[in-house]
């Protein structure tokens, strides 16, 4: 008989060689789920992870998916290392969309150079609301964050969705549930010729310097961690516990609504009911995955936006269905905590009762 025992020390190394493993245990889990489907493994990952950039376009798109998941997974990182745990990025990513968005459809006509700004301050402020209310609920009635970001996310579904139906949607869209075009004023200009990535990416570069400071040169970083982490040490220390989850949700949520302003103010260009294909979910992976490292998080992201291309490139090329990214981005998941687990603790071999 035996039981995890947690280790004293777990060891540093082995923590940052945990994401490498988990991306080589994924490998070696599709090919075998490529062999399952009857196609060639090799060429598989050819088209998964080499044709996507095999085009300075590739590059590009792999630039527009990596900022988003990026810079939410910035945000998400500085909760997660006070083990404050936001699962609703998605759903603050939506609430800073449909803010954004509703400054834009209510300044057609009027726009300027103040309106793209004020749509930047209107969804970070959105996205940083849509973090508050579980923070709230967490400091006021004690209400676990796991459980009310995850379920926000789905009200701000349906207010996207009742907003796109009813009162915001394009008399001239055919019906669609969508909002009219923003206009150039309102949106992004693109960094290159041809290509859909935008000026929206540089949210993301402030972002990593921001958290980046905040980890390597700031005591606040060491104050939240601990208020996250001792609440009881915190109290005797001077810091609080409660700050501590008021800044992590609303800090997170800033950069989900920032996201939601980077996706309606650049690739899609209006509010509809395709806002985000997941990121604010799979931010948490990119998270986990960096390490909770700003410069590490870059590298995760960058991976992230590699399988979402893949998975884009095989329906193509292979016929595969549209969920073989969810797939991929569950297996490396899976792979990566288990990883740490056993780094984080020890088996300990039990005798049995005589």
């Amino acid at each position: 008989m035996h039981l995890l025992e947690p280790r004293a020390e777990p060891s540093r190394t082995l923590q940052w060689a945990a994401p490498p493993l988990a991306i080589l245990l994924m490998l070696l889990a599709g090919s075998v789920l490529f062999l399952l489907l009857g196609r060639d493994p090799l060429e598989a990952f050819r088209v998964f992870f080499i044709q996507p950039l095999e085009s300075g376009y590739g590059w590009s798109e792999l630039l527009l998916k990596a900022g988003p998941l990026i810079l939410i997974a910035e945000g998400l990182a500085i909760g997660f290392r006070a083990r404050i745990y936001n699962i609703g990025a998605e759903g603050q990513l939506i609430f800073g969309a449909v803010c954004a968005g509703g400054v834009a459809i209510y300044a057609q006509g009027h726009e300027g150079s103040w309106t793209l700004p004020l749509m930047v301050l209107a969804g970070g402020l959105g996205g940083m609301f849509w973090g508050a209310i579980p923070a709230l609920l967490k400091t006021r009635f004690n209400a676990e964050e796991t459980l009310t970001t995850l379920m926000l996310t789905y009200v701000a579904n349906f207010l996207l969705s009742w907003l796109v139906h009813i009162p915001w949607r394009d008399p001239q869209g055919m019906n669609f549930p969508q909002s009219v075009m923003f206009s150039d004023a309102e949106l992004f200009t693109p960094l290159f010729e041809g290509s859909r990535v935008n000026t929206s990416i540089f949210m993301a570069v402030v972002a990593v310097l921001v958290f980046w400071l905040l980890v390597k040169r700031s005591f606040l970083a060491f104050r939240l961690e601990v208020g996250g982490q001792a609440p009881t040490a915190a109290r005797y220390a001077g810091f609080s516990a409660q700050a501590t989850v008021w800044v992590s949700l609303c800090v997170s949520g800033l950069t989900a609504g920032l996201a939601g302003v980077g996706e309606v103010a650049g690739p899609i260009g209006q509010l509809n009911l395709n806002l985000s294909p997941g990121y604010g979910y799979a931010a948490i992976i990119v998270a986990y995955l960096g390490r909770l490292h700003p410069l590490g998080i870059v590298l995760s992201g960058l991976l992230m936006a590699l399988l979402y291309l893949g998975g884009e490139a095989a329906q193509m090329s292979l016929q595969l269905p549209a969920a073989i990214t969810g797939l991929f981005q569950g297996m490396l998941l899976f792979f990566l905590l288990g990883a740490d687990a056993f780094i984080e603790n020890r088996f300990r071999f039990l005798r049995r009762a005589a």
